[in-house]
């Protein structure tokens, strides 16, 4: 379930913003360059987040840090997922449950 890399390079995308921001207009662009005009206003949109000049959604940092964070959060779970299949399958070897942890309260 990987993601595609993108479809235009970091590079393209910047120098589509600084387009923009020159005077030209996204529609323009777009009949000039692939990207639809959409896409392009989008780019723009995001590069204006990540230079604070917008707080309507998260940064391309905060966004690559939230998908680092999801991708270990489902590491975690399948692991421990797997060590209390573990412990159950120790258990059942051995006749035992096992006792209490001693972090619990007694």
């Amino acid at each position: 379930m990987g993601k595609k890399s993108p479809r235009y390079s970091v590079e393209f995308r910047r120098q589509m913003v600084e387009l923009v921001r020159a005077g030209r207009t996204p529609e323009e662009l777009s009949r000039e360059f692939e990207p639809s005009a959409q896409a392009i206003r989008n780019w723009v949109r995001q590069a204006e987040r990540d230079a604070g000049l917008r707080k309507d959604g998260v940064t391309s940092q905060e966004r690559e840090e939230l998908t680092k964070l999801r991708r270990e959060n489902r590491r975690l779970r399948v692991e421990r997922e797997i060590l209390a299949k573990a412990a159950a399958w120790f258990a059942r070897e051995t006749g035992s449950v096992p006792g209490k942890s001693s972090s619990s309260s007694e």
